[in-house]
């Protein structure tokens, strides 16, 4: 059983090995992502802040969320 372990082992070294000098002579171009990706995701972000902020100021919400000191009860009627 062990040497058909170890030609199982030398087959994927040889195979790693392969894959790996195929990668490194393999010129690299840029794409999509190298190019725009930084811009792409700031520019998201940027838009998601936006939006966010508009909502929040649109539905009159205040950061300090806690009504004690602002809700006054109103006069009972009967």
């Amino acid at each position: 059983m062990f040497p058909v372990a170890r030609a199982a082992l030398s087959l994927t070294a040889r195979g790693v090995q392969r894959t790996a000098v195929r990668q490194a002579h393999r010129k690299h171009e840029p794409n999509f992502h190298d190019q725009y990706g930084n811009l792409v995701l700031l520019g998201g972000a940027a838009v998601f802040a936006a939006v966010w902020g508009y909502v929040f100021t649109g539905i009159g919400m205040e950061w300090g969320l806690s009504p004690v000191g602002r809700v006054t009860p109103k006069e009972w009627r009967e």
